[in-house]
């Protein structure tokens, strides 16, 4: 059975974003290695350090795409096409765009809460993993306990301000364990099993 995770690049104080929703020199380590990527969905190609470049691969297990409607508006809902090319659940209380879709069989579904979107991809991902994108939408299945897994690459730069990864995190009982730590080229890569008790 699958699990649900969320992933991002965080600065060392905390931020994912900046207040305009910019990323300044968090993707830096995308392209500061020798090591071809080309993530599935996109018409882009990285160039990693060998680490991070494994790390990555190995951690491109997302069957499902779940993400708030800010990220689904500041992507411009990637054209009609999601990372990864997955079926993806957009969780919002606004309805689609009035030129929506772009594409006719553009894979997404427009939901008005996190336990809908999640009950919905569970029964698409047929046993696959499902990615949640957005610190809140992150926050809610923290609070609600049902995120498995947190994904961080952890970049050594101050923001000082923007947007938290973790910022309203109300669930007393969580709990996390280190499952792995790697050392890329200015960044490091931690990902964290997550249980409640």
């Amino acid at each position: 059975m699958g699990i649900v995770f969320s992933s991002f690049t965080m600065s060392l104080d905390g931020f994912v974003a900046y207040p305009d929703d910019s990323v300044g020199e968090l993707f830096e380590w995308f392209n500061n290695g020798d090591v071809e990527v080309r993530p599935a969905g996109y018409p882009i190609t990285f160039r990693m350090s060998a680490a991070s470049a494994e790390y990555w691969h190995q951690n491109e297990t997302e069957g499902v795409f779940v993400c708030g409607r800010g990220i689904f508006d500041h992507a411009n809902g990637w054209g009609g096409r999601p990372p990864n090319d997955s079926p993806t659940f957009v969780i919002t209380h606004r309805p689609p765009p009035a030129d929506w879709p772009p594409v006719p069989d553009a894979p997404f579904t427009f939901v008005d809460s996190v336990e809908r979107a999640l009950d919905q991809a569970r029964e698409v991902a047929a046993g696959r993993d499902i990615n949640v994108a957005g610190p809140r939408i992150a926050q809610q299945c923290i609070n609600l306990g049902v995120l498995d897994e947190i994904r961080v690459d952890l970049v050594p730069i101050l923001m000082r301000s923007g947007v938290r990864y973790f910022d309203k995190i109300e669930n007393e009982h969580t709990h996390l364990e280190l499952l792995q730590l790697v050392e890329g080229n200015r960044v490091t890569h931690l990902r964290c099993g997550v249980t409640y008790s």
